[in-house]
């Protein structure tokens, strides 16, 4: 026996390596950590439960039947973060340069299942080269069965994907189909064709980072959700975006301890609004003034910065959060803000994530690109979004609410449970200068009546009271009591039931 567990020893230990050595040493230089150590840092101590440690590829061309390395390049298992189970893959760089093979994606595969059987989230630390080449259809196939199971996968448990190396050709498409994506600067990229094939193909010059870098990925594309300056940072912001997201389809977010009163009135917020009415402010300002000790994780900072995404908690209790910016494009929506929140919106209903609502919005942006470019259909999503969210849904309109702007930002029309508004808001079918050129276009050359009939419909229209008369607006509040009415609406509904009417799945126009 005692023969045995040193052959079993040993085994790990070699197993551990990676690699090898030198291969770790060069992971270091280039300032990444290795696989094993991510999920260290990653997973609370000695919680990590390690499977299929001693699996080897079964290929035999080009020599790789001499070449086998215990793990085959990733390193799967569970563990817990803050005592919160979840599954874990985490690619071995070192190993073959990552590259996926045919049980490289097995072990992936079976780490999904045993996560949708066990209501826990993924995590997968991507440092991948892509597809084995020694191998290939049958990398090609593991490629399509990894994700498979990303599709069965989503809305059943968070998928998260943090790329922290290359990541090209189709191992981009597996974190593609996770809920969030986030990278790491200067050490990692992805795209479907490397900057040679596109120097080839369409004689464009490019690097790397330039195709398909965290600033690329974060400012322009919208795929990555965030980035990191480091491996360090990267995972243990990861470890603090966990908190907020609860383990599956059928459970709750987690509720965590809170030492900010519920109560607390801040009267700075009856000055947030500007008294002229085209002087932006940072609503973000806002945000982190209801959150409990001010705690908000930004999503997609970057990306569409007319609109804000991104998770509070309210009386420990995580919140999405959706709202116009200002200071942005005036906080019009758009093609981009658009897709963003509705992505965000459906995250938070597959997830019983209550939603936030935060409304200072003028109307869609106009102009030609945006129309050649499909904002209706853009815009519909986040309308579409909202009208299938089945979650509390919270909203107040600090300021402008114009047009169908107002209907698509989760308006009482779209089942808005509690809808409320600043003393500030100006909710109308359009601004009154806009309103009355047309209503009155025949008296356009009197500059005196054209003024006069300004003022009327901006002390008619240019306040909240026309829309709570009707009942769209549950109560006007003051900006001061806002954390503690807001608070009140998300614990009234704690016990919300709706269902919306069976089908197979929508048909979101995407």
């Amino acid at each position: 026996m005692h023969e045995i567990i040193e052959e079993l020893d040993r085994r790990r230990s070699e197993a551990r390596l990676g690699g090898g050595e030198h291969r770790i040493a060069a992971q270091h230089a280039k300032g990444k950590l290795t696989a094993r150590e991510r999920i260290e840092l990653l997973l609370d101590e000695n919680s990590f439960e390690e499977w299929d440690m001693f699996v080897t590829h079964r290929c035999t061309d080009f020599g790789m039947a001499d070449t086998k390395m215990a793990g085959d390049g990733v390193v799967t298992g569970w563990g817990t973060i803050n005592g919160r189970q979840v599954y874990v893959f985490s690619q071995d760089f070192t190993v073959f340069g990552g590259s996926l093979s045919e049980t490289h994606a097995k072990k992936i595969c079976k780490v999904m299942d045993m996560a949708m059987r066990n209501g826990a989230p993924v995590i997968g630390l991507n440092d991948s080269g892509g597809a084995r080449i020694q191998e290939g259809v049958a990398s090609l196939g593991g490629y399509a069965d990894v994700f498979q199971m990303n599709t069965l996968a989503s809305g059943v448990v968070p998928q998260i994907s943090m790329i922290m190396g290359p990541c090209a050709g189709g191992a981009v498409y597996s974190p593609a189909m996770t809920d969030f994506i986030f990278m790491v600067r200067d050490t990692s990229y992805m795209f479907v064709t490397g900057p040679d094939v596109v120097k080839t193909v369409t004689n464009e010059v490019v690097t790397a980072e330039e195709l398909g870098g965290a600033r690329t990925h974060t400012t322009k594309s919208s795929v990555a959700d965030g980035a990191f300056d480091n491996d360090v940072e990267a995972i243990t912001s990861l470890r603090r975006f966990f908190d907020f997201l609860p383990l599956n389809n059928r459970e709750k977010p987690p509720v965590r301890p809170f030492f900010d009163s519920v109560d607390r009135l801040d009267y700075s917020l009856d000055t947030l609004i500007p008294d002229n009415p085209n002087k932006p402010y940072d609503m973000t300002e806002l945000i982190v003034k209801l959150a409990d000790e001010g705690d908000f994780f930004e999503l997609q900072a970057d990306f569409a910065k007319n609109i804000v995404t991104g998770f509070i908690r309210i009386e420990g209790s995580t919140v999405g959060v959706v709202a116009n910016q200002p200071m942005v494009l005036a906080g019009c929506l758009d093609i981009q803000s658009s897709r963003k929140a509705a992505r965000f919106v459906r995250f938070c209903d597959c997830f019983n994530i209550p939603i936030l609502t935060l409304v200072d919005v003028p109307g869609f942006l106009p102009g030609t690109s945006q129309e050649f470019g499909g904002v209706i259909k853009h815009g519909a999503k986040l309308l579409f979004a909202y009208g299938e969210a089945t979650v509390p849904k919270v909203t107040l309109i600090t300021r402008k609410a114009y047009g169908g702007a107002y209907d698509v930002m989760a308006s009482k029309h779209l089942r808005g449970d509690v809808n409320y508004a600043w003393p500030t808001a100006e909710i109308a079918v359009m601004g009154a200068k806009g309103a009355v050129e047309i209503l009155y276009r025949s008296e356009l050359a009197d500059k005196e009546k054209i003024a006069a009939r300004t003022r009327e419909y901006e002390s008619r229209f240019a306040n909240p009271f026309v829309a709570a008369e009707k009942g769209f607006i549950d109560d006007v509040i003051t900006p001061h009591s806002t954390r503690k009415r807001l608070a009140r609406a998300f614990a009234s509904l704690r016990n919300k039931d709706l269902q919306n009417p069976w089908k197979k799945h929508d048909n979101i126009p995407l």
